[in-house]
């Protein structure tokens, strides 16, 4: 009797091939990182119209064009991992640490017709006008060519005040508000200008020729007086009463802990 002939099998697998290959997978586009987007996650929107951005932009540039978009990792910036029968020193994984606020913070973009954000966004006040009720906050006021540290006084109108030309300058247009977080930052006494040593300041904003300008708290007549303060100032400069207060000595500077 001579043998049966013996079967072939057949691999489904070699019959099709997959849609799912290198050459035919094309990733999807985020609607969050479209051209002239930042490159930072987009905030939360919040209920109240207001949202978060990562520091003041550029005056007469908007937002999005300030952020080149790098879609491309190098070879550097890809994760590395261990190769196979690598021996690693600990398997626990390391402990986590927040990412370090951006060096301006995280402000609410407004303007001198927008709603005041709730408390819950704009934070503590960290001081009071000189009738002892009305909150005072911190901000950035926008000109043209330069970004200058105010006080927002919710209960004026306009309640954007800025140290100016030797007077209180009622700002109308753009401003920022900077929250103040006791959790992450703090007043430093100094005088003179001076960065204390081994401080980073939160930085307020810019004069016309580029130099830094950061928060300040002065004493006037009695009252906490938010303002501007810089290096190149040799002290800080407040709005209060209607005129620009230069204090030289026992001031302090909004830093980051």
């Amino acid at each position: 009797m001579s043998p049966r002939p013996r079967r072939r099998s057949v691999d489904s697998s070699s019959s099709s091939s997959s849609s799912d290959s290198d050459s035919g997978y094309k990733p999807k586009k985020d609607k969050h990182h479209r051209a002239g987007h930042a490159a930072f996650p987009t905030p939360v929107h919040h209920p109240s119209g207001h949202i978060p951005s990562p520091g003041f932009p550029l005056p007469g540039v908007s937002r999005g064009n300030q952020h080149a978009q790098n879609p491309m990792a190098s070879e550097s910036d890809r994760p590395q991992f261990p190769v196979g029968g690598e021996h690693r020193a600990s398997e626990h994984p390391p402990p986590y640490s927040a990412p370090a606020p951006p060096p301006s913070g995280y402000r609410l973009p407004l303007t001198t017709t927008s709603a005041f954000p709730p408390l819950e966004q704009a934070g503590r006040p960290p001081c009071f006008d000189a009738d002892g009720q009305s909150p005072v906050f911190l901000g950035s006021a926008l000109f043209p060519n330069s970004v200058h540290p105010c006080k927002i006084v919710p209960s004026l109108n306009p309640p954007c005040r800025v140290p100016y030309g030797g007077g209180e300058h009622e700002h109308n247009g753009r401003y920022d508000l900077l929250p103040f977080t006791p959790e992450t930052m703090e007043w430093v006494p100094t005088s003179h200008g001076r960065i204390p040593d081994g401080r980073r300041p939160v930085e307020g904003g810019y004069e016309e020729h580029g130099a830094k300008l950061y928060h300040a708290l002065a004493q006037v007549s009695g009252i906490h007086v938010p303002g501007k303060t810089g290096e190149h100032l040799g002290g800080c400069n407040v709005a209060f009463g209607g005129a620009e207060h230069t204090i030289r000595e026992n001031y302090a500077i909004l830093c980051w802990k």
